[in-house]
């Protein structure tokens, strides 16, 4: 056998022995969840129930349920439950910067990215909605099959140190996650949402950082080099970037938060050293609330 031929039959193994174990550990995490009795069903056009409401300004006396309201003084609308299902579609950063951690007890930032993501597609596809990739890889679509086309495919990853978000393919009126360490250009995020914008997309960015990103613990002689080993700065005081870096961080999360607050979208920082369980709720419900 070929070397060539030895190592990309090494690549395949590894990359799919990581989808499983990356679907089951996601799996585990979306079943911490609890999302109320309801999950997210709501109102709207249907043909099966889905509560009573008093009635209110605006309403017509024909949606009035006159057996629910002859039981008391007040008078009640019968709602339905609404049974569109939405298109959601995920891009998660597979870049080599993506894969730093810097403690070897803590995930690395691709792991919890993919983690997060494939979880709640998981929570998204048992709440009915498609879910799928941006581009056109992977289209929405509902089913466990889908769940494990999504595990698959977010095992993958990227030479490049910062890849462009994915923006092409975007669904008119879906909803979308981009969920990266937004430390690259800052122009192809905001090219991409001002895209998704434009054909009325909503959705969340999910910012995933490691906790020595966010506090910058370095002293001394120092070698800061990127995962994929282009880019390469020494320092003899690395003490006395701490301050300039911790500004600079500070003004792209500040940008991060105007532009998704400008193009109707929401943001959110995480930390691989925090809970994945408190992050993934946050997901779901911010994915839920742009509805």
């Amino acid at each position: 056998m070929t070397q060539p031929i030895a190592q990309l039959r090494q690549h395949a193994q590894e990359e799919a022995s990581r989808f499983p174990a990356l679907l089951a550990r996601a799996e585990h995490l979306a079943g911490t969840v609890l999302l109320g009795e309801h999950g997210r069903r709501r109102a709207g056009l249907g043909d099966d129930f889905w509560q009573y409401r008093p009635l209110r300004a605006g309403d017509s006396y024909r949606q009035i349920d006159w057996r629910r309201s002859a039981r008391g003084d007040d008078q009640f609308v019968r709602e339905r439950e609404w049974q569109i299902a939405q298109s959601v579609q995920l891009w998660v950063d597979p870049g080599a910067s993506m894969r730093f951690a810097s403690d070897k007890d803590l995930p690395s930032k691709a792991a919890r990215a993919r983690l997060l993501a494939l979880a709640a597609a998981i929570l998204l596809i048992r709440g009915g909605e498609r879910v799928g990739l941006t581009g056109w890889s992977l289209p929405p679509r509902r089913g466990d099959v889908q769940v494990l086309r999504l595990a698959e495919m977010l095992v993958s990853e990227d030479a490049d140190d910062n890849p462009d978000p994915e923006a092409r393919g975007m669904l008119p009126h879906s909803r979308a996650l981009f969920v990266s360490d937004f430390l690259g250009d800052f122009a192809p995020v905001e090219a991409a949402l001002t895209k998704a914008a434009d054909r009325g997309v909503r959705g969340v960015l999910l910012q995933v950082l490691d906790p020595a990103e966010e506090s910058f613990p370095f002293q001394g002689r120092t070698i800061f080099e990127s995962v994929a080993g282009g880019q390469s700065h020494e320092t003899l005081k690395a003490s006395e970037l701490r301050d300039r870096y911790l500004d600079r961080l500070a003004a792209r999360k500040d940008h991060l938060s105007r532009i998704a607050r400008l193009t109707g979208w929401q943001y959110s920082c995480h930390h691989t050293d925090q809970s994945a369980q408190s992050a993934l709720l946050w997901l779901y419900r911010a994915m839920d609330g742009g509805q």
